[in-house]
């Protein structure tokens, strides 16, 4: 009992004489929660910024009107040297990329950002436009010349190098129809600064459908 007795005392002591603001090693701080958890996976995004540059977006119906038709939006130009848009992003988003005559893509890994898969044949990938180009044709776009269209197919900025599996499961979809499997806070982002950057309008249900994941990012 005498022992157990000094044993406490020598304990409060010891804390007694830890410098304020340290902690006993022993016990560690509380975890920083991690973000959006039940998201799927999610890449760190400044949340409050891509909320306000949604509230900037148009809200209308889609303009169903403006058909898409796939001859009037150019795409696959040359952007580099012989490389043509798709090309480019092969070789910009995957790793130890090996290209043969005419920018062929040979070899390379890649991981899909949105179902998190890594692919070593390039003939397994797609390249999306994160807005896709029926969708943009919906978003406001009647009055843009061909000219536009063909700068907003071949923007290195909206290509994403994808499973074709996924991109196939995309396929023309807004955020109120199809979120990736991974890291949705991300691609939601890059959704909104994609139709910010080219003042394309969005849909309510989009754009609800967009504010219900970003306050949980």
């Amino acid at each position: 009992m005498i022992a157990r007795t000094i044993a406490t005392v020598a304990l409060a002591a010891a804390v007694a004489s830890t410098p304020a603001g340290c902690q006993d090693s022993r016990t560690p701080p509380p975890a920083k929660p991690t973000p959006a958890a039940a998201d799927h996976g999610t890449a760190r995004i400044d949340a409050p910024a891509v909320r306000a540059r949604l509230a900037k977006l148009k809200v209308t119906v889609e303009d169903t009107g403006n058909v898409y038709r796939r001859a009037d939006w150019p795409h696959w130009e040359t952007v580099s040297g012989a490389c043509d848009a798709r090309e480019n992003t092969l070789k910009s988003q995957g790793a130890k990329v090996t290209t043969g005559p005419g920018c062929k893509v040979t070899g390379g890994r890649w991981v899909s950002p949105y179902d998190g898969v890594t692919v070593t044949d390039a003939k397994s990938l797609d390249v999306d436009h994160m807005v896709p180009l029926a969708e943009a044709a919906r978003s406001g776009t009647r009055s843009w010349s061909r000219t536009d269209r063909q700068r907003y197919a071949n923007d290195p900025r909206v290509l994403v190098a994808v499973t074709a599996k996924s991109n196939r499961s995309k396929g023309d979809s807004d955020p109120a129809k199809w979120l990736p499997a991974k890291d949705r806070c991300g691609y939601l982002a890059r959704w909104v600064e994609t139709k910010h950057d080219y003042r394309m309008t969005v849909d309510p249900a989009e754009r609800d459908a967009i504010a219900a994941v970003l306050r949980r990012c």
